[in-house]
């Protein structure tokens, strides 16, 4: 945008004698300087601000990935020490017990956890469930599903 300044011949009212004032059509410069400053200055500030909201939503997404990946270690953790209280107490099953297997531990503790979930499913009055059959044959189906899904994953990897 080009300037084209004319000169025009104005009557300044503070002092009795006229003044020549440059303008473009019909500003004054000085009023085109400033205005054009604060332009500028909103422009870079736009910029600024953009540039604030994006660092704050990339160090939100970095708060929440790390949120996410902690989270990860701890059920990791959890679920390790699940097995490890798991091979721990079939171990002293099958040692005090004589003639069991580790697979009958196994098919008890299942069978344990399926009736705590039974009965914890029971006690909660706004729970809404799938039920399963429950039957003794079909809990041991359930826990040979279970085992094969198990063994399956353990292949696959």
């Amino acid at each position: 945008m080009g300037f084209e300044p004319t000169i025009t011949r104005v009557k300044v009212w503070a002092a009795p004698q006229l003044s020549y004032i440059p303008h473009y059509k019909g500003v004054s410069f000085h009023v085109l300087i400033v205005f054009n400053s604060t332009a500028a200055r909103m422009r870079v500030a736009a910029n600024e601000k953009a540039e604030a909201e994006k660092i704050l939503q990339i160090k939100r997404a970095e708060g929440e990935a790390e949120s996410k990946y902690l989270s990860g270690l701890g059920i990791a953790r959890q679920r390790q020490a699940i097995v490890d209280g798991l091979r721990d107490s079939v171990l002293g099953f099958s040692v005090n017990v004589p003639g069991t297997s580790a697979k009958d531990v196994m098919d008890m503790v299942l069978l344990t956890q399926y009736f705590d979930t039974m009965k914890e499913i029971g006690a909660s009055s706004k729970s809404s469930a799938v039920f399963l059959p429950h039957g003794p044959g079909a809990v041991r189906d359930v826990a040979s599903q279970i085992r094969d899904g198990l063994l399956q994953a353990s292949v696959d990897h």
